[in-house]
């Protein structure tokens, strides 16, 4: 069972983030993989300096996608918000089924709290995704033009409201 779960995020590395495709039209993304990774340096900093549970928004980093090894990488622009949710959390009580019952049951708090966004940690995770965007579309700067990029950094500008994080994207949008 625990090497099903190994399989499930595994898979991670093989699911393109889906907004790259769809809105650039992106033939080699990023993984969802690569992007939880970059989350996760992010929140260990970021987690590190605001003095909150590092460890606890790691483990939130790992899970918070890890429902897409089975959905896929759902963006607004192919199902409301509400199925979404539905979809996910019904995946990751599938994935998460196989591990032994207090792991599962830790995990699922967090999942749960990180879709709630009912913590401090949960809340500057959620920002920390959209400061991972930004960064990212600041890697493909020399294949799109501004113009096509704007849309990700005015998402990101929208949802940042944490004051160090606003200044990294400040930063991010002037290299």
């Amino acid at each position: 069972m625990l090497e099903d779960f190994l399989k499930t995020a595994i898979e991670l590395k093989a699911i393109p983030r889906q907004g790259w495709i769809n809105k650039l039209g992106l033939k080699d993304p990023e993984s969802v993989a690569d992007h939880c990774y970059s989350m996760a340096v992010m929140a260990m900093i970021f987690s590190d300096l605001k003095k909150l549970d590092t460890e606890k928004m790691i483990k939130m980093t790992l899970l918070h996608d890890l429902a897409e090894a089975i959905t896929g990488d759902l963006t607004p622009d192919d199902v409301i918000k509400s199925k979404k949710e539905k979809m996910e959390n019904r995946a990751m009580k599938k994935i998460l089924a196989n591990l032994p019952e207090p792991i599962r049951i830790k995990y699922e708090k967090l999942w749960m709290e990180y879709q709630q966004n009912s913590t401090r940690e949960a809340r500057l995770l959620h920002q920390i995704d959209k400061l991972e965007m930004a960064l990212q579309a600041k890697s493909y700067k020399k294949r799109f033009t501004k113009k096509q990029l704007k849309p990700f950094f005015d998402s990101a500008k929208k949802e940042i409201t944490d004051p160090e994080l606003k200044k990294a994207f400040k930063k991010i949008c002037k290299i």
